[in-house]
């Protein structure tokens, strides 16, 4: 199969999203869903993709983790991991 780099290369598909969603008392969240905000981008080698969502929490601070499922203009899929990240209501955090 061809190696992530070549995948790279040719361009790939934001096919599905999965995210686990903490809250800051620790209750967690799973959503997954098709693509992103309602759309499944083609990124171009060496493009990006920008978009704007939110999540709802019960508490004032919590963090995202997951990864889009990409699929390469070869057909092959594979998971692009997304470390995770703070979420803050402004203010929050000083």
């Amino acid at each position: 199969p061809p190696s992530p780099l070549h995948r790279r290369l040719l361009g790939s598909e934001m096919c599905k999203s999965h995210w686990i969603i903490t809250d800051g008392d620790g209750r967690t969240q799973e959503v997954r869903g098709a693509g992103v905000v309602g759309e499944q981008p083609l990124i171009a080698p060496g493009a990006q993709h920008t978009y704007t969502s939110g999540t709802v929490l019960a508490t004032r601070v919590g963090s995202m983790r997951g990864s889009y499922q990409m699929l390469g203009s070869d057909g092959i899929a594979f998971d692009a991991a997304i470390p995770v990240f703070r979420l803050a209501v402004p203010g929050a955090l000083h």
